[in-house]
């Protein structure tokens, strides 16, 4: 099971020397909720507000145009992964390769694998992971009923094939259904992915890397009322009231939990190095069915979250983790020397 880590720490004068280059849309944001992004931009305040408390020299970004030239910076923190165009999450990994700038995270190509729910699915199959059934109808090719999967579903689950926090998600029982979600999604610029609809419970395996091993937290669950009801974009980010507010809680059910432990850290050793990570899995409690569902590289980092939650059980504060992540990247990097 999980093994028992301690928080690295970053030295005093590297503090000082390493400029970091905070990157979010929300990062000159006072704070408070966002009328489009929600509890976004307290999350990106808050993260914000540990780094400053951290006491590292750092400046701020909330547009990628700041790399369009090469900024007087030794390192970039991004947060700025969803810019409104598909394949976003590359862009600023891409911009700092071309400057030779070290950044937190995975390099470019993992990020827009991780990115990409159909090619993820094919890292899980290669690495021997079940998951359910799929087809990526992508925008431009035809939609045919041929493709797509399980056809004797009773129901099937639509979404963008690069989105989060279920933007875009919708369900259909029949093809006339499933098509026009489709066609929706490539009217919005994106592939869309289909999938059946696998009842269940969602476990959460975080990840962070330290001495360039994945490392996985305490594995997290959201405790549902409902698990046949589809959890919606602007429920997640607190932009509706009335909202499902679903439990995240330690999972640790002694044959399963080993399990998904087991099949998530082949996941993860295929996206090596990568810094930090969600892997997510769908548990049927009633079949003891596991598939895997996507895996979110540079994934929420707020308090509230499956990776600080997560980092919690094991004993870490939201700086503590925050730090660990720089103090690997910044050991990996050069930026500062191995300890010891």
């Amino acid at each position: 099971m999980t093994k028992s880590i301690a928080p690295l720490r970053i030295p005093e004068e590297a503090k000082e020397r390493i400029r970091m280059l905070f990157m979010a849309k929300h990062a000159l944001f006072g704070g408070g909720m966002h009328p489009e992004d929600g509890n976004h931009a307290i999350y990106h305040n808050e993260v914000r507000s540990t780094l400053e408390e951290l006491g590292l020299n750092m400046e701020l970004a909330n547009s990628y145009e700041v790399l369009f030239q090469k900024p007087d910076v030794d390192f970039v923190f991004p947060l700025l992964n969803r810019g409104g165009f598909v394949n976003s999450e590359m862009l600023i990994p891409i911009l700092c390769n071309k400057h030779g700038i070290p950044y937190l995270g995975a390099m470019p190509f993992l990020r827009g694998l991780g990115d990409d729910k159909s090619v993820s699915k094919l890292v899980c199959d290669h690495a021997g992971v079940p998951t359910a059934p799929w087809f990526c109808y992508r925008r431009g090719a035809p939609v045919l009923e041929e493709d797509l999967p399980a056809k004797d579903a009773a129901r099937w689950v639509i979404k963008p094939n690069a989105s989060s926090a279920s933007w875009g998600i919708t369900d259909a029982r029949e093809w006339t259904e499933v098509a026009n979600a489709v066609w929706h999604i490539h009217t919005e610029g994106h592939d869309a992915i289909v999938e059946p609809y696998l009842d269940g419970y969602d476990v959460q395996c975080a990840f962070i890397t330290i001495n360039d091993e994945p490392i996985a937290l305490p594995m997290l669950w959201y405790e549902r009322e409902d698990t046949q009801r589809l959890w919606t974009y602007y429920e997640k980010r607190d932009l509706v009231q009335n909202s499902e507010k679903a439990a995240l809680k330690r999972f640790d059910d002694p044959e399963l939990a080993p399990k998904i432990e087991a099949m998530a850290k082949k996941v993860a050793r295929e996206f090596v190095p990568f810094d930090y990570g969600r892997i997510e899995f769908r548990l049927d409690l009633e079949t003891g069915d596991i598939n895997f569902i996507e895996i979110n590289l540079n994934c929420n980092l707020w308090s509230e979250k499956v990776m600080a939650k997560a980092a919690a059980q094991a004993g870490f504060s939201h700086a503590d983790l925050l730090e660990t992540l720089l103090a690997e990247s910044w050991r990996r990097e050069g930026l500062v020397a191995p300890a010891g």
